[in-house]
């Protein structure tokens, strides 16, 4: 086999790693559900189910079509499930792994770039693409997650989930009535008088509208970073919140979200600032590790040969392996770190990562979906490239 034939074909098997990869982004990786009678096969055939993707975690139960069973839309099992988690003490399940979810797209553009290098055979060429695709990668990851506004640089199923996970209706494209809580008794006020048939217009809502108008159409995902805003300026005029004003970027709706998700069900300030802090130095981290990485690989890229020229392709070939570890992890963390303010006391726990178990009298049940078939499929595809490319370095 001639050398420039093992270059197109490691191109072609490293070209198809990309493209899974971007699948990945869009697919669900794993999912959980629970059964238990009071969640009856005919209402919950998949008991109540949620999938994990790369960018959040979403609703897996499906609106039933049935004549015995009338269902305007489908239960949003995201919350359901963190109903059930609460009892004993669980922290939401939009509290797991938010520097992963808002790196997301970041990590999978990254080893993209590093595929994209392996490809390439001449170091020189090899070090300008990695160059060029990392700057543009740092400068993107950098504006979202820094600069005024960078929130709209996320992707539509990030904040999608965001939103959803504060129980806000984020499939409602409805711009002039976003669904959102206005609480206290300005909020029981405005319910009243809308309920007798009188249309009551805030302030707020005015301002928002002509900004709105000004704007013209807006795209769901500006909707729902507008529901965002509205719920964290409600957030920000309590008496006990200390929150800045807002500005969009990635790092302060991530800090303010974990906040809010941490004190859904469990509000010890106490216990959440700290956990919040801790957050926002893993997000300080995740960047500045992320930008270590670029430059340790392109000052790798400069030879055919050593450690980190082969990591280029084995830290994609990785991907599955990195995902079990990560998510049992975060489910040892959910299963170790139980609020005491939860209605029932258990012991510490491990749940189930992979099969089906039991707690209390819910079973659960945990396997891989179509997103981690993919990532297998990454493995094999980027390992047969590695191989070819390892006996074309050889014969040289």
């Amino acid at each position: 086999m001639s050398s420039n034939s093992q270059t197109v074909k490691v191109g072609i098997l490293s070209l198809i790693g990309v493209g899974l990869l971007i699948s990945i982004f869009y697919s669900s990786v794993w999912w959980v559900s629970l059964t238990a009678p009071n969640y009856p096969v005919e209402s919950f055939p998949d008991g109540v189910k949620i999938e994990f993707h790369v960018n959040g975690v979403f609703n897996g139960c499906q609106k039933q079509e049935k004549v015995e069973i009338q269902e305007d839309e489908a239960l949003d099992c995201v919350h359901e499930m963190d109903t059930i988690n609460h009892y004993v003490g669980m922290y939401p399940i939009a509290a797991g792994g938010p520097v992963e979810r808002g790196y997301g797209q970041f990590l999978i553009a990254f080893m993209a770039v590093m595929l994209l290098g392996f490809i390439c055979t001449k170091p020189k060429i090899r070090m300008s693409i990695m160059s060029a695709g990392f700057v543009a990668i740092a400068a993107w990851m950098y504006m979202a997650m820094y600069t005024d506004d960078g929130f709209h640089l996320q992707n539509e199923g990030f904040v999608h989930a965001l939103v959803a996970s504060l129980d806000q209706d984020a499939t409602d494209t409805s711009v002039d009535e976003p669904e959102f809580v206005i609480g206290g008794i300005t909020g029981v006020l405005k319910k009243s008088l809308e309920d007798s048939g009188v249309e009551v217009v805030l302030p707020s809502e005015v301002e928002r509208q002509k900004k709105l108008e000004e704007q013209g159409e807006i795209s769901i995902k500006e909707n729902m970073i507008e529901q965002l805003k509205i719920t964290y300026d409600i957030d920000q005029k309590k008496p006990e919140n200390n929150y800045e004003h807002w500005n969009g970027s990635s790092f302060q709706i991530m800090s303010w979200h974990y906040a809010k998700s941490l004190g859904r069900y469990f509000n010890n300030q106490e216990e959440i600032k700290p956990m919040v802090a801790t957050l926002e130095m893993a997000i300080n981290l995740a960047f500045i590790g992320l930008i270590g990485a670029m430059f340790l690989l392109v000052f790798g890229a400069r030879k055919n040969e050593g450690v980190l020229y082969w990591l280029l392709v084995l830290v994609p070939m990785a991907l599955p392996l990195f995902f079990i570890i990560d998510y049992s992890a975060w489910l040892w963390w959910y299963g170790h770190t139980l609020n005491d303010m939860g209605a029932f006391s258990v012991k510490p726990f491990m749940p189930t990562v992979f099969g089906d178990g039991k707690v209390a009298q819910f079973a659960t049940h945990s396997y891989p979906d179509i997103g981690f078939g993919m990532m297998m499929a990454v493995f094999f595809v980027l390992a047969t490239a590695a191989l070819i490319r390892k006996k074309q370095f050889n014969n040289k």
